[in-house]
């Protein structure tokens, strides 16, 4: 670029004598200048990446607390186990071939085939700050699954179906999506055509990420069936409230945190200017619009969910209020990016909606989801592609995804309707792909005795069968053997292989 703007033969008859040797000179210190200024921008952009990603690596915490609370104290180590493993198999296998699989370029529409354990990385356009933030996402997928079919899976069947979502499945959706090879990507490199001429808008991962998660969660509980007593002898719902409403709320919250790495970062890159030199249009800018939009759908939702909630059922319910809030997130994280903070707001109220009504279908067809999962990010996460496709606007579009003369936009903002259709396309894609895969893999694992754990155990609590004891201790030997009041609630009993386990009472 510098060799295109410092010519020493336009400089040098402004120069006087030895004008060619010191036209020269400065065409090589501008060239100097240059160079330090691109190495600049890539520091900057990569620090701006590695940040964003601690942010939504830290959703795992938000994801393990907000597991822990939701479930039955008797399961707390099981639950917070598997976030454990979600990050640590999922790291191993999305190293091996998820990132491969997702964004090896030069690739075909369908798959990558570049980059397996990070051969020939860094390359251009994939550092690892770059392989750290969609590692990032993909646990993120699979952490979804886990909170689905808690209370009632065997911890080998964690292990094998987070490394299957981890390695190939989620990669794939990745690669249609987000990479310039991708069949439905917006991004598609130039002589290549787009979907319906404007590829798939899912910015952040509505569908790449919560609909994946959330869709092998659904196949997950339906083959291994509800929790006992979630539905008594005549069919009515049960209520098996969650332990502690204070760990729900702190991973709400740190969720929260989190999605302003999970969206604003989805950038990749923040020193890009949109207009001028000097102007304040620039991805800086559409960095605090994207975070700004974020904030305002789970604000709606939350809103929209705690007056419903109490209209239905007469209480100010919290943990309602924390699963319509991620509800919001789920939905604009889809269309974060080229919407306008308004239309944020009604993303936020209608998620509300969605997440009440498939909650109220889930329980007529007795569907058992322990976080509501499925229907959280399976559902309101299909509402977000929708929405995009809708409320997209036209300048917002063709800043963040530029060089696309023509390119289709929202509905509701004139851009017709071929941008839903590829929406559409895209929901119908992500449903059939993560079916043929993750049910088939759920159904063998439940045939071979691997999915489920017996009566038993899932009446005694993991947590005492298969953890060597319970998570919490409310009083230790020590202090009642010097007269010290009884326990709370339970004592923390270890559990040797190949005994029987007695739970008790309070536990059962």
């Amino acid at each position: 670029m510098a060799a295109e703007t410092c010519s020493a033969l336009a400089l040098a008859p402004l120069l006087g004598a030895n004008s060619t040797a010191a036209a020269q000179y400065l065409c090589s210190q501008f060239d100097t200048v240059s160079l330090q200024l691109t190495d600049a921008k890539s520091a900057i952009d990569s620090t701006y990446l590695l940040f964003s990603a601690y942010l939504v690596f830290a959703m795992q915490l938000g994801f393990a607390m907000l597991c822990a609370g939701s479930v039955r104290a008797k399961n707390t180590m099981n639950i917070m186990l598997t976030n454990v493993i979600d990050a640590a198999a999922g790291g191993l296998f999305y190293y091996l071939f998820g990132f491969a699989f997702a964004f090896g370029a030069p690739s075909n529409p369908f798959i990558g085939r570049h980059f397996f354990g990070l051969k020939e990385v860094p390359a251009p356009g994939f550092d690892y700050s770059y392989f750290l933030y969609q590692w990032a996402f993909a646990i993120a997928a699979a952490g979804i699954t886990s909170g689905s079919i808690a209370e009632r899976t065997q911890f080998v069947a964690y292990l094998i179906y987070s490394s299957f979502l981890t390695g190939f499945v989620y990669p794939i959706v990745s690669h249609w999506i987000w990479s310039a090879d991708g069949w439905a990507s917006a991004a598609r490199s130039a002589p290549h055509g787009l979907l319906f001429g404007s590829g798939v808008i899912d910015f952040a991962g509505s569908g790449v990420v919560h609909m994946v998660g959330g869709i092998a969660g659904l196949w997950g509980a339906l083959i291994e069936g509800p929790r006992i007593g979630r539905f008594d002898h005549g069919g009515r719902s049960v209520a098996l409230r969650g332990h502690s409403a204070t760990l729900v709320v702190l991973g709400t919250f740190l969720l929260w945190f989190g999605w302003y790495g999970f969206n604003p970062g989805s950038f990749i890159t923040i020193l890009n200017s949109y207009g001028p030199i000097g102007s304040i249009h620039g991805q800086w800018s559409a960095v605090g619009r994207t975070a700004v939009t974020t904030t305002l759908a789970g604000c709606s939702a939350a809103l929209t969910t705690l007056f419903v909630k109490r209209l239905q059922t007469g209480h100010w319910t919290v943990t309602d209020v924390c699963n319509g809030l991620l509800g919001g997130f789920a939905a604009i994280t889809s269309g974060c990016s080229v919407v306008d903070p308004w239309a944020a707001v009604i993303c936020g109220f209608v998620s509300a909606w969605v997440l009440i009504g498939f909650n109220k279908l889930a329980e007529k067809l007795k569907f058992d989801d322990p976080l509501e999962a499925a229907q959280l990010h399976g559902g309101c996460g299909a509402w977000g592609i929708l929405f995009t496709a809708l409320f997209a606007r036209k300048k917002y579009v063709n800043e963040v995804y530029p060089g696309r003369e023509g390119r289709p936009y929202g509905l509701f903002m004139g851009g017709g309707g071929r941008l839903l259709a590829a929406h559409v396309l895209q929901i119908v894609v992500i449903i059939g792909w993560v079916s043929c895969t993750m049910g088939p893999l759920f159904y063998g694992l439940n045939k071979m005795g691997l999915l489920r754990i017996s009566a038993e155990d899932e009446m005694a609590g993991m947590d005492l069968t298969r953890h060597g004891g319970f998570a919490y201790a409310y009083h230790d030997d020590e202090s009642s053997s010097h007269g010290g009041g009884p326990g709370l609630m339970l004592k923390n009993v270890r559990v040797e292989p190949g005994t029987t386990p007695t739970p008790p009472a309070s536990q059962t």
